[in-house]
């Protein structure tokens, strides 16, 4: 079965393509990168899925809403129907539908957060801007279902050999480097502080991880590659490819499975390694 980690857009482009990382486990402790692929398309990224017979993918990007917003919005209180009715909504109007929900509420507490969002660090599936993850999760998890995809603890699939899991690379990224910031897509903040942070980060990668017991196996042209991107979108794709390496070890654990917390929501999710 392919592994793989993707950092994902809502709006690819050639220059700011999905990237998608893909590798095999090899051994109990070692996650071997075989490449990176990247779509500029939407569609050719979801072709690409439903094509690609068997797979685990961590994908960065959220899988669900807050329960708190969705009850506050009286949309369905089951995952099927409120991500169809999600994705029948406009950009425009999910962004509207938020702001307003955002205004009636004191600053600090604008948005309502999901349960997985306090010990994954993650930003509410609610933001439409920095990063816009509303917009992500109404682009990515349609495509995920046309895939066939089963979402553990949410969707049981069409029987595909497909398992999404959602994934979060900051995650792993604070544990190995603190909150160091290793990418910018602004190009004047691209500099060599940032630069010398991906260096340590891979670095602590190779050395392996110590809560989730992995470590990744590069050769030197893929580390080059990794080291050069300093939108830093290939080694969130790596990072991705970790988490899910770890939620495939355990893909029989008790409850959903993959590692993820047997009382789940089964409204809102979790990420992986949380």
């Amino acid at each position: 079965m392919l592994l793989f980690g993707c950092d994902f857009s809502s709006a690819p482009t050639a220059r700011k393509p999905i990237v998608v990382a893909t590798g095999e486990l090899g051994g109990a402790d070692c996650v071997v990168l075989h490449g990176l692929q990247r779509f500029s398309t939407l569609d050719a990224w979801g072709d690409w899925l439903r094509a690609t017979p068997a797979w685990t993918g961590g994908f960065d990007f959220p899988f669900s809403l807050p329960r708190e917003l969705v009850e506050h919005l009286r949309w369905p209180l089951q995952w099927e129907p409120l991500m169809a009715h999600y994705a029948g909504l406009s950009r425009a109007e999910i962004r509207e539908t938020f702001a307003a929900f955002c205004a009636g509420r004191p600053v600090g507490g604008k948005f309502a957060h999901r349960a997985a969002d306090g010990p994954a660090g993650s930003s509410p599936s609610m933001k439409w801007v920095n990063p816009p993850v509303a917009y992500m999760l109404h682009a990515g998890v349609p495509r995920l279902l046309a895939a066939g995809a089963r979402i553990p603890g949410l969707h049981a699939g069409n029987g595909a050999e497909r398992i999404a899991l959602e994934a979060y690379p900051g995650l792993l990224a604070r544990e190995l480097i603190g909150r160091r910031s290793y990418k910018s897509d602004d190009l004047a903040k691209q500099t060599p502080e940032r630069r010398a942070a991906r260096v340590d980060l891979l670095a602590a990668l190779e050395a392996g991880s110590p809560r989730l017991g992995l470590k990744l196996a590069v050769t030197a042209p893929q580390r080059a590659e990794l080291l050069a991107d300093a939108r830093g979108d290939d080694i969130d794709a790596v990072l991705c490819l970790l988490q899910a390496a770890w939620g495939q070890q355990r893909a029989l654990s008790p409850g959903p499975g993959h590692g993820l917390p047997e009382d789940i929501d089964p409204l809102e999710g979790w990420i992986v390694s949380a």
